[in-house]
């Protein structure tokens, strides 16, 4: 059985264009599993394997492979960086034991670096820091740290400090070993020499490796009480002191080059595996009663203990649907039967493999801190739990955000709309942020995002991946309806035609409820005038209508109703009666409510060039945006602030444009707000317009 203190579980992540999928191609080169390194921009990356991924330069969908360095196997998953594939980062962090955060040497902490820090900080990962891109214009190591502290209110613990800037970057300074690793020019990472320090850096050195030595010290006391009298502890005791800090998140270590010239990179896969945790050290993960509620067990990582495995990622390609799996606890064979609880059913294990990119290894079992993928699973999705069927248990499940961003698409002819079917179902399956619904009324199939570039990239995978050719619609908001006044009123459902009829009547206030409480419901009825056994009919009534306001059909935010008297009939009433009288009682009462529509507001991050900050600013305000910082860097400024998703369309073209193709932009939901009036009455007319439409077709 493989020796688990010998297992790296890891994933690489970092803002979009901070160098995390060349950094990958480095180490896989490096660790001697691919033998000619591809690059992003040439579109030939190992990790980057879909079409879409090549011809954009961008990871969209997250890549698991795995390579040995100094006797230990590293599983490495690469994330995406942009913020409309964030789902992607944050399954892949639920499943890791540690991560390498990669940030920019010149452009430092970015938008979406802030994003996956904040979730590998709620998945409590242990991560190692690269600065990378030492070698770009601007680029500032001791700038980066410092954001590092400010932004992520993190701790960075620096391992290396660079040699020359810019240009002039040639190699690394290790503090611990007090000796300077050497690159020569010919871009091979093996092309090194250990040499003194440079005399220039003497100095700074000391203060640094100083600073090292007492942050690693203050987690053994006695090393740290012997360092005061003045002992200098061993290599081994400095490495110990940093890896118990790590694996407690009390700092993390960070380190310096440049990938792309090969620079940096081996000090890194060491301190992968010096101090990152391996599947034993991590804390073990709870499981979960169906509803969700912790029950006090954990899947304690032990090939001997019953089998617990978390689906994370559900892959579509050739040969069938790929489940991905971090198995937590027990083993798995070829053939085995496992319980999928989410469904209740049990699964046969087809075939087990081990994927490096899109090529695979075929195993015969795979056991605890095993990342594997396998074939013949039907009923799994993302989040899913697979366990021993004697032992059932259900691990914490994965949440995804709500889409804010949708759009319509129609095939060309019957031919595609039967492929269609099948393409989006596959796809649904594979990215759980991507939801499909079809309007009743129209037929139409609305897609729903996280954004223009995810709606974009999946229209791409339909048209390309699947074959169907669609027609697609302008995209369109995701628009909420709230109410403003509290309204106390009655309603009585009544139906005689012959036999036995049906009779239900409630009285009910309804009320604005909490920011962020959604719907909710509670009944104060006394005397028995409603029996108890219809208030859920009540409240079914009003649940369902949520999801179709009264102003432009969008669902409900924020309501609460309060049932609280009524009456009923010995023999008309039924739970389909009261059910009723919910429902006429939301078309009476809601438009008198004060109804007012909500818009989704994004969190906005621009960089621009110092000598476009007032075009970009005006601009936003334009766009209704409220700016609410402005950060000067070496080679910009980042401007951040709170704008309306409906003014965001076809931004990045107009940024380009003000700024002459330098300026950047990331955006993320943050909340939703009342719309100003005059977008409200716009709003509304289309989609009345929108509804006579459908009703004429």
């Amino acid at each position: 059985m493989a020796d688990l203190s010998k297992y790296r579980n890891i994933g690489i992540f970092a803002h979009v264009d901070a160098g995390k999928t060349t950094t990958t191609e480095r180490i896989l080169s490096l660790t001697g599993k691919i033998h000619k390194m591809g690059e992003v921009h040439d579109g030939e990356a190992t990790t980057d394997f879909m079409d879409q991924e090549r011809e954009r330069g961008i990871t969209i969908q997250s890549a698991a492979t795995s390579c040995m360095w100094k006797d230990h196997r590293l599983n490495i998953i690469d994330t995406p960086g942009h913020v409309d594939f964030t789902i992607e980062v944050y399954r892949s962090l639920k499943v890791l034991d540690g991560g390498v955060g990669v940030f920019c040497g010149s452009g430092g902490v970015e938008p979406q670096s802030e994003t996956n820090w904040r979730y590998a900080n709620e998945s409590k990962v242990a991560r190692i820091i690269f600065v990378n891109k030492l070698d770009r214009l601007g680029a500032d190591f001791y700038r980066v740290v410092e954001q590092i502290k400010k932004v992520l209110a993190a701790k960075p613990l620096v391992m290396t400090l660079p040699i020359g800037t810019e240009d002039n970057f040639k190699g690394v300074v290790d503090l611990l070993t007090k000796r300077a690793w050497v690159w020569d020019d010919t871009g091979n990472p093996l092309n090194y020499e250990e040499q003194d320090i440079p005399a220039d850096m003497v100095d700074k050195v000391e203060e640094y490796r100083q600073e090292l030595i007492e942050t690693a010290l203050e987690h053994d006391d006695d090393a740290m009480e012997a360092y005061l009298e003045g002992e200098e502890p061993t290599l081994e005791t400095i490495k110990a002191c940093i890896r118990k800090g790590t694996v407690e998140l009390a700092f993390f270590p960070t380190f310096c080059g440049s990938a792309f010239k090969n620079k940096g990179v081996q000090l890194v896969l060491n301190g992968v595996v010096d101090y990152l945790p391996s599947p034993t050290e991590v804390p073990p993960q709870p499981e979960v009663d169906l509803e969700g509620n912790e029950t006090g067990e954990f899947a304690i990582v032990d090939t001997d203990r019953p089998m617990r495995a978390l689906a994370f990622k559900i892959m579509d390609d050739r040969y069938g649907a790929l489940t991905f799996l971090r198995i937590y606890s027990g083993k798995i064979a070829k053939g085995d039967t496992v319980l999928n609880t989410a469904s209740g059913k049990t699964e046969r294990i087809g075939r087990i493999v081990e994927m490096h990119a899109n090529s695979r290894e075929e195993r015969d079992s795979a056991h605890a801190g095993d990342i594997v993928a396998v074939l013949g699973m039907k009923t799994v999705q993302t989040g899913h739990t697979l366990c021993d069927p004697k032992a059932p248990a259900t691990l914490e499940p994965m949440v995804f955000p709500d889409p804010v961003i949708f759009m319509s698409v129609a095939p060309k002819d019957k031919a595609a709309s039967e492929k269609m079917g099948v393409a989006l179902g596959k796809m649904i399956a594979e990215d759980p942020s991507f939801q499909v619904e079809t309007d009743e009324e129209s037929g139409e199939t609305i897609l729903k995002g996280m954004g223009e570039l995810h709606l974009d990239i999946k229209v791409d995978i339909l048209r390309r991946t699947h074959g169907v050719d669609v027609i697609v619609g302008q995209p369109l908001v995701a628009y909420r309806e709230t109410i403003t006044q509290t309204i106390t009123d009655s309603y009585t459902h009544k139906k005689q035609s012959g036999g036995s009829g049906q009779f239900g009547k409630i009285d009910y206030t309804i009320s604005p409820g909490e920011t962020g409480s959604g719907f909710t419901f509670e009944s104060t009825v006394t005397g028995g005038n409603v029996p108890r056994e219809y208030w859920p009919a009540v409240e079914k009534a009003f649940r369902l209508m949520m999801d179709q306001g009264v102003l432009a059909g969008y669902p409900c935010l924020d309501v609460h109703v309060n049932l609280q008297d009524g009456a009923f009939h010995a023999v008309d009433s039924s739970a389909i009666a009261f059910e009723l009288a919910g429902k006429g009682a939301y078309r009476q009462s809601m438009p008198k409510a004060g109804p007012q529509l909500m818009e989704p507001i994004m969190k906005v991050d621009v960089f621009t060039p110092d000598d476009h900050v007032g075009d970009v600013i005006g601009d936003l305000n334009r766009r209704r945006g409220m700016i609410k910082s402005q950060e000067p860097g070496a080679t910009g400024v980042r401007i951040k602030g709170d704008v309306p998703l409906s003014e965001m369309f076809g931004y990045i073209g107009d940024l380009r444009t003000i700024t002459s193709g330098r300026g950047q932009f990331s955006m993320e939901f943050s909340h939703y707000m009342p719309c100003p009036r005059n977008v409200a009455e716009e709003v509304i007319k289309a989609a009345k317009e929108r509804e006579a439409l459908r009703r004429a077709s």
